[in-house]
């Protein structure tokens, strides 16, 4: 079960966001995961999960701290190979300054974010590694992962086989809405994407990271 980060001031002040630049979720980000948790509380749909996970970055484990009661309070995992992908010198750089400085992030996907940082390929590469393990070390366990949009995008860009770069589809998740993937012997199969009913009401906020 993969949790997108309600939003983050990062994305609202469009800086890059990672360990330096994330400082956690906005206002608006804090409604959408309580709203997140109070709908699992209210429909015991995740109340057999066996262990929350949380990329290190600020705004994915303020979220799985929210969310956690409604699972039972199970204790928050942080584990990096969750996190958006690494930005390298660039992090902490507003958006307009880094694409002023290394241009537009798209094109080469074997081309790091920014020195030091990582490539889409090394990314998506990540992200199988990291869903393989999970599967390994919960077998028949329901997992929650509380991430990044790029970890959700990633994920259905590499299971369903899609190209990395000019896909004429876009896969931008709504923050704090919930992706299904359930592995069954050999087979990964999409039960839902970007659920975000508890957001009634609610802003979506942003579509960045």
């Amino acid at each position: 079960m993969l949790i997108r980060h309600g939003e983050a001031r990062c994305n609202v002040e469009r800086v890059v966001g990672g360990p330096k630049g994330c400082t956690g979720l906005s206002e608006l980000g804090i409604r959408q995961a309580e709203a997140l948790r109070d709908r699992l509380a209210a429909t015991g749909e995740l109340e057999e999960a066996t262990a929350l996970y949380s990329s290190v970055l600020p705004r994915a484990c303020q979220t799985a701290g929210i969310i956690a009661p409604a699972l039972g309070d199970l204790d928050v995992t942080a584990d990096c190979d969750l996190c958006e992908l690494h930005p390298g010198e660039c992090d902490g750089m507003s958006w307009a300054e880094f694409e002023e400085r290394y241009g537009a992030p798209e094109g080469d996907p074997h081309r790091p974010l920014s020195p030091g940082g990582e490539s889409l390929t090394a990314f998506i590469e990540r992200i199988d590694r990291v869903l393989r393990r999970l599967v390994a070390e919960h077998e028949g366990e329901t997992v929650v992962a509380a991430c990044h949009g790029g970890i959700v995008f990633g994920s259905v860009i590499h299971l369903l086989d899609l190209p990395l770069v000019g896909r004429p589809v876009s896969f931008d998740p709504t923050n704090a809405g919930i992706t299904e993937w359930v592995r069954f012997e050999d087979r990964w199969r999409l039960v839902r994407y970007n659920d975000a009913a508890h957001l009634a009401g609610i802003a979506a906020g942003s579509a960045i990271a």
